[in-house]
């Protein structure tokens, strides 16, 4: 049995170009050193233990809260300042898209439930636009967070990007 995921109608675009060929970004976007790079919102670092990027594969990573007012957050919000998570790959069409599935199961008093993101890569020679597609989470102060939390995630990738070229 197949799961087909497809993006529901409230779904957010967070789009930003980058001074970067597409090539680049996908390599920032599919390698665990890349990943480690950027793939964390302010204040939060990943190490990626396991990636597989196919259909089907998954990128596993530990989140860790390493600045002071979100490592406070997290502890008066009852939550580990690390986190095992992963992802699973939906979609993958190098160097031009990618979709993945993440469990939204760290949520206190909250079900589980899977979470849609998709990644549209445009090249335009020296230059790529990135469009980031979020579905909402189950609640509006949840996705709001969320939607800045991706904000500063693809602001982290130009800095990637800015420290790569320059």
């Amino acid at each position: 049995m197949t799961t087909e995921y497809t993006t529901g109608p409230n779904a957010a675009r967070l789009e930003r170009t980058y001074d970067a060929p597409a090539e680049l970004v996908w390599e920032l976007l599919t390698t665990a050193a890349g990943l480690e790079e950027w793939w964390a919102p302010k204040g939060f670092e990943s190490r990626v233990s396991e990636l597989e990027v196919r259909p089907g594969g998954q990128v596993r990573f530990t989140m860790t809260a390493t600045a002071p007012e979100q490592v406070a957050y997290m502890r008066d919000a009852g939550m580990p300042l690390s986190s095992e998570l992963h992802k699973t790959f939906t979609e993958v069409a190098a160097p031009t898209r990618l979709a993945y599935v993440s469990p939204i199961d760290f949520v206190p008093d909250h079900e589980p439930y899977e979470h849609l993101t998709t990644i549209d890569i445009e090249p335009a020679g020296d230059r790529t636009t990135l469009v980031m597609t979020l579905d909402p989470l189950h609640d509006d102060t949840w996705t709001q967070q969320h939607r800045a939390h991706r904000g500063d995630e693809l602001d982290n990738l130009e800095a990637a990007i800015r420290r790569r070229t320059m």
